[in-house]
């Protein structure tokens, strides 16, 4: 379904409860509401579900021009107002992550809960020359040539080579992803810097990542844990980024456990 929030159309999900807390689910760059099947069938059985396309990814729009983290938050905000939603139990994944946190930070009162999973709090400068390589290839060949590495960063070798009809799904997702959407929103995830705000969060906070994720390591999880007090920091072995899909198992029961626990005490 599409509604209009913060001036785009943004594409969306609600399955589960009706009678249930909402958890909101935000995906990755260069994918969309669809990476979050492998959470679906556990978390509609206890809560009402809300996935969504972040601006430039999957069925919502996808303007021209830079983003920021503090516009997808917005978005995000604006969505729930659109559907009358006050508050939720907020999962984001790397992306996802990012725009977790800007929530936390700056619309703390719409949160419930915090998952931040396979994400990091800063982009240190070393990496700055990356984010423009994948910025200037998208926008003259768009994103065909990254796929491979892609996902290699995002799974083992051994997942990779189990040929999962998951990952050709994350495949398509890569291929989908408008190029303006991906570039306006590599624009924003280039300038991350909130680890020394952090210590502001004082929502219930997991934070979950692959052992083996290697674009948002351990140690950026472990950074974000030291800042938010009364966090819970959970590492997931032989996972790389997209934690979620490569060890669903083991991510899904991490999250019900908190999610479960906050309902109890919300």
């Amino acid at each position: 379904m599409k509604i209009t929030a913060n001036g785009i159309q943004i594409n969306y999900e609600l399955s589960g409860r009706d009678d249930a807390a909402v958890v909101m689910l935000s995906h990755s760059l260069a994918s969309s509401l669809v990476m979050w099947h492998p959470q679906l069938d556990v978390l509609e059985s206890e809560f009402k579900v809300l996935r969504f396309d972040t601006r430039g990814h999957g069925e919502s729009d996808a303007p021209e021009g830079k983003y920021t983290l503090k516009l997808l938050a917005q978005d995000a905000v604006a969505l729930l107002d659109a559907l009358k939603i006050e508050a939720v139990h907020f999962v984001g994944l790397s992306m996802g992550g990012m725009i977790a946190q800007n929530l936390a930070l700056d619309h703390g009162e719409r949160l419930k809960s915090l998952a931040l999973c396979d994400t990091s709090a800063s982009m240190p400068d070393e990496v700055q020359p990356i984010w423009q390589q994948r910025i200037d290839a998208a926008r003259e060949k768009g994103l065909q040539d990254q796929v491979d590495e892609t996902l290699e960063r995002w799974f083992t070798p051994e997942y990779l080579s189990q040929n999962s009809p998951q990952v050709e799904m994350i495949r398509r997702q890569i291929l989908a992803t408008p190029v303006s959407g991906y570039i306006g929103c590599s624009e924003a995830i280039r300038y991350l810097d909130n680890l020394k705000r952090l210590c502001e969060i004082n929502i219930p906070t997991i934070i979950i990542v692959g052992e083996e994720d290697p674009g948002t390591p351990v140690a950026a999880s472990e950074a974000m844990h030291e800042c938010i007090s009364g966090s819970k920091l959970v590492v997931l072995p032989a996972a790389r980024h997209l934690s979620n899909i490569e060890q669903s198992g083991a991510f899904n029961q991490a999250l019900m456990d908190f999610l479960l626990k906050e309902r109890v005490t919300a």
